[in-house]
């Protein structure tokens, strides 16, 4: 499949916050400090909310799944969480979620808080079986090596990218090398508690 075809079957949408200068993390002890101040704000989460409610399978790698279930129960369970945050929580704890590892083995995911979690090894086969499943979208959780793969097969339907206006310098890039594709704005928020710009792109 080509880079600009459009894919068929439940629609598979990439959410990611980047740095102005393309990063997506420092590198592998990133504390995300550079996008908490966007990341924590009310607008984020209103913003953000109307993407995981239309989702109803969730897709990451390794690193966001050991941080991910690091962080969230405790943040979900915190009586001084929003309710936005502790909805979240408690849908990322219960939707169905496919870990992409070649290191973790289904018992690793069985030892976490959150349940109806499976490990995935081949990720274009396993995603474009996904798309031809019943379900909502297929939503990639700010995994920069998982969203690479999912571009380069041209698996990826919908990209909400969420620029913050801060420049890393180095680390993980979200875009692969020699990748050219075509994109339509269906929608730009904006902000201004952050100075943040939040894109949703679509396939051409």
């Amino acid at each position: 499949m080509s880079n600009n075809e459009q894919s068929a079957g439940r629609r598979v949408a990439a959410e990611v916050t980047v740095s102005m200068d393309g990063y997506s993390s420092t590198g592998p002890d990133d504390d995300m400090s550079w996008c908490m101040e966007h990341i924590m704000s009310g607008q984020s989460e209103l913003y953000y909310e109307g993407i995981w409610r239309g989702a109803s399978t969730v897709v990451l790698g390794r690193t966001n799944w050991e941080g991910f279930t690091a962080v969230w129960p405790g943040l979900t369970s915190d009586p001084s969480s929003s309710a936005r945050t502790r909805d979240l929580g408690e849908w990322l704890a219960t939707v169905e979620k496919v870990v992409f590892t070649k290191t973790l083995e289904q018992a690793d995911l069985d030892k976490a808080e959150w349940t109806n979690a499976r490990i995935g090894r081949d990720l274009e086969a396993e995603v474009r079986a996904l798309k031809q499943t019943p379900g909502r979208d297929i939503l990639v959780c700010n995994s920069a090596s998982i969203i690479q793969g999912l571009l380069e097969a041209g698996l990826v339907d919908d990209l909400y990218l969420t620029i913050v206006p801060k420049t890393l310098g180095g680390g993980l890039r979200l875009l692969p090398d020699n990748y050219a594709s075509g994109w339509r704005l269906a929608t730009a928020t904006t902000f201004p508690d952050s100075s943040t710009i939040s894109l949703h792109y679509c396939r051409d």
